[in-house]
């Protein structure tokens, strides 16, 4: 019998990013690079794995608050959005957002989203910005970054596929308040225990955030 097997490369988690799939289990990807042989390979709304069409997108690009209940059931058709709706949200995020609390969580979503997504980024001085387009979204630590990745609000790529809102310009303050309210309708699903007000919690020490990447 072979002994070559080695536990710890067995067990260790497979890289979750936007272009993750899981096709046998029907999650997806729908995110397509902008090059002419992906694009002709997998139009626009395809899997760009296994070419399923699965998401009304002129229904989820409307935008529709009254229609969110199918928004996020399309989401879930994609991997890393189906993962951030099922993961458990880790306990320095939870207390983080009870310490908040619900209305002070919803500014600073809004603040959040205003800051890493909102604006263009631009070249200062030659240098490129902090954070590059799909890197600027932890994958832990705060239950504001579990919630734009479930909600498609993590980055400019995943905004423009999902909720269609170009990234060569601005975000407006009504784009900055749905993403916001998304965030939050998130949030509130996965706390339940979430208050208006500031909770006392216990203090935990945090740990490094996971990073993330579209590639």
């Amino acid at each position: 019998m072979s002994t070559d097997w080695n536990a710890e490369e067995e067990l260790k988690p497979l890289r979750l990013s936007c272009k993750s799939t899981d096709c046998s289990n029907n999650l997806h990807c729908f995110w397509q690079k902008k090059t002419r042989k992906i694009k002709a390979a997998h139009p626009f709304g395809k899997c760009r794995e296994c070419g399923a069409e699965l998401v009304d997108w002129e229904r989820v690009h409307k935008r529709d608050f009254n229609d969110v209940k199918h928004t996020f059931e399309s989401l879930k058709y994609e991997k890393i959005r189906h993962d951030f709706w099922h993961k458990e949200i880790d306990q320095y995020a939870v207390n983080h957002a009870l310490k908040k609390g619900r209305i002070d969580l919803h500014k600073a979503a809004i603040h959040r989203l205003r800051k890493y997504v909102g604006k263009v980024p631009k070249m200062l001085d030659g240098k490129k910005p902090r954070y590059g387009d799909g890197q600027q979204t932890p994958y832990s630590g705060n239950s504001i970054y579990y919630a734009q990745h479930a909600t498609a609000s993590c980055c400019r790529n995943c905004i423009e596929y999902w909720h269609n809102i170009p990234q060569d310009r601005d975000l407006t303050e009504d784009e900055i308040a749905y993403l916001a309210d998304l965030v939050m309708l998130y949030i509130e699903e996965k706390l339940p225990q979430l208050t208006d007000q500031a909770q006392k919690v216990s203090r935990i020490r945090r740990q490094p955030p996971e990073n993330s990447s579209t590639e």
